[in-house]
């Protein structure tokens, strides 16, 4: 959508005005009401309340990018954390420090992002910190630690089962990041685990945990927007070969700055691309030695952050001498003849089959998951809907042959509309033409349009952007401002010259740095395992976090065969060993 400014600013407020209206009670009775009994905001939207006296013990495998965004969203009043476990010593640093990549200060680019334990903890030294929590290399020591309650798994996805399943038989609960497994079976597996022993196992789909797509979710549900039958949603980026995020620099051996110059004009009287190639090669080392000086040249509170950022890079080098193949991790002859180490697996797990899932795996099953629960919000009962089928186009056209992963994605998905089936569910088809089209593309090269999905119903328009701004229209008046009143068949959207009194209150209800689910996610992952009871569940369970694996990994198989794939039922069955791979799962005496 190529919206302007004036346009943007009346859907916004157009969404404000309709939840406001549509939600007046329960954000005025509940939401508004939560900062005067001390609940957090999203125990107020989600229905869940302090975790009690006693915080929840939790250690965290793998602390990496990711692992470092749900540290900085963790809550101290939740989540006391007693163990980290990460193999790479650049990781357990920004684990302490947080991530001062593109930081200028404490809240400031990924600083902001990733701000570590201590800042989250307010602990003032690395020494404070490390004498609350321990550091490990080997997770299964982190596993075997009693002081452990439950774990949250941010490791590589080829690891997500492994670590899950050996958590949940050591008695520990366990929050997994997206995509839930590898493969179906591996989420079968999980699921059947997590009902043996009795332990929570919650997936990060932190969709499920936004008030802004709640808030959205409760517009279609009041029939708003009129009878959903499209969702366009994207993930573009701007990566290219070169200056790809999926390709980090490697750490190389610490040489002296006086023989990186010298390689440098070594590179240079080659000629060609011999110095680009040269100093993409040693970009870590180039970087500290760029950064060194500049802490160097400073005085007072840039000269702290400089030595911070420094500390990291030197951090990041070490990783060099980790032994990335004592834990799994394999060297390899790429397409192109070059080799890869085991280390660069590690490093780069997102571009290899073996490793990662792609951009289905890694971003389309973050969108897919949100049209899955805006198709379901027009269902009663809100079941989760599963696709009925998908096409799709994948290929490698940008990139180089050093990775397996495809560069651009593109696939349609058919859902089955409220009138599909005779049941609504599933079963005898009554309507086959009442069907609700998904589509979805990630690309690299152009980030044109960022992410975020585009929801068309019959009366109005939601588009979510980058998870932080919900706009609405009338049908596509993408310059009218309108109010909501009740009709016979539920809201509905007027034309009005100024909007209507809903705004107000919505805006008072909505945080202007609103949380994208992360921390609310993990809030009731926590108060669910202090305060068991049958009614305390999380809403991604393992019955809905295989469902999106389902979709993405369906997908993925679908562009690799190039061809139509029809979803079975019995995939979606935790119980049914049938799974889009072929591959079944193996017996419950086998795992762990």
């Amino acid at each position: 959508m190529n919206l302007s400014a004036e346009e943007k600013e009346i859907g916004k407020q157009n969404f404000l005005e309709a939840v406001g209206t549509t939600r007046r009670d329960f954000l005025k009775g509940t939401v508004l009401g939560s900062a005067a009994t001390g609940a957090t905001l999203g125990a107020a939207y989600f229905n869940y309340g302090a975790i009690g006296k006693e915080r929840l013990r939790v250690g965290i495998i793998g602390t990496g990018d990711e692992g470092g965004v749900l540290i900085g969203a963790l809550n101290p009043d939740y989540i006391d954390v007693v163990a980290i476990a990460d193999i790479r010593p650049y990781n357990q640093h920004r684990a302490f420090h947080g991530d001062w990549s593109s930081a200028n200060n404490e809240n400031d680019g990924t600083k902001k992002a990733r701000p570590g334990l201590m800042k989250v903890y307010g602990w003032e030294t690395e020494k404070q910190a490390r004498d609350h929590v321990k550091v490990y290399t080997d997770y299964e020591e982190l596993i075997a630690d009693e002081n452990v309650e439950a774990v949250l798994v941010v490791l590589p996805l080829w690891l997500h089962d492994v670590a899950a399943i050996k958590a949940m038989r050591a008695g520990k609960h366990v929050l997994t990041e997206k995509l839930m497994a590898h493969s179906v079976a591996q989420c079968k597996e999980m699921a059947r685990v997590s009902e043996e022993t009795g332990m929570i196992l919650a997936t990060g789909h932190q969709r499920h945990y936004s008030i802004l797509y709640d808030n959205a979710v409760s517009q279609i549900q009041s029939g708003l927007i009129g009878k959903l039958h499209h969702i366009r949603a994207q993930w573009h980026r701007g990566n290219l070969p070169g200056a790809d995020s999926w390709q980090p620099p490697l750490p190389t051996k610490l040489i002296s700055e006086e023989d990186y110059k010298n390689g440098i004009r070594a590179a240079r009287e080659l000629g060609g691309t011999a110095e680009r190639d040269y100093k993409l090669e040693q970009k870590i080392l180039g970087e500290l030695f760029a950064w060194t000086k500049k802490r160097d040249s400073l005085t007072g509170s840039q000269a702290d952050v400089w030595a911070a950022k420094v500390a990291m890079k030197e951090k990041q080098l070490e990783d060099f001498m980790v032994d990335a193949a004592s834990y799994g991790y394999e060297e390899k002859t790429l397409e192109n003849g070059q080799k890869r180490t085991a280390l660069e697996e590690l490093i780069r797990w997102r571009l290899w089959d073996r490793t990662g899932g792609g951009l289905m795996a890694e971003l389309g099953s973050h969108q897919l998951d949100a049209a899955s629960i805006f198709i379901s919000a027009q269902r009663e009962g809100h079941h989760k809907v599963m696709p009925l089928s998908v096409v799709g186009s994948g290929s490698r056209s940008l990139f180089p042959a050093d990775r397996d992963v495809d560069d651009h994605v593109y696939t349609t998905f058919e859902f089955p509309g409220p009138g599909y089936f005779k049941d609504g569910i599933s079963g005898e088809v009554a309507d086959p033409n009442d069907k609700i089209v998904v589509t979805y593309s990630s690309i690299n090269g152009n980030g044109f349009g960022g992410y975020g999905e585009v929801v068309l119903g019959t009366e109005g328009t939601l588009i979510l952007e980058r998870e932080q701004d919900v706009l609405l229209f009338k049908r596509s008046e993408t310059q009218t401002k309108i109010e909501v009143r009740g009709g016979s068949g539920g809201a509905v959207m007027d034309t009005y010259e100024t909007g209507g009194g809903g705004a107000a209150v919505a805006a008072a209800a909505t945080p202007d740095d609103v949380s994208r689910g992360y921390r609310e996610e993990i809030e009731h992952w926590a108060y669910c395992i202090k305060n068991p009871d049958p009614e305390n569940q999380v809403k991604c369970t393992p019955k809905v976090a295989m469902a999106d694996a389902i979709i993405a990994l369906t997908s993925n198989i679908a562009m690799k065969e190039n061809r139509r794939i029809e979803f079975k039922t019995e995939w979606f069955d935790i119980k049914s060993d049938e799974t889009p791979e072929g591959n079944a799962p193996r017996p419950l005496s086998e795992l762990g």
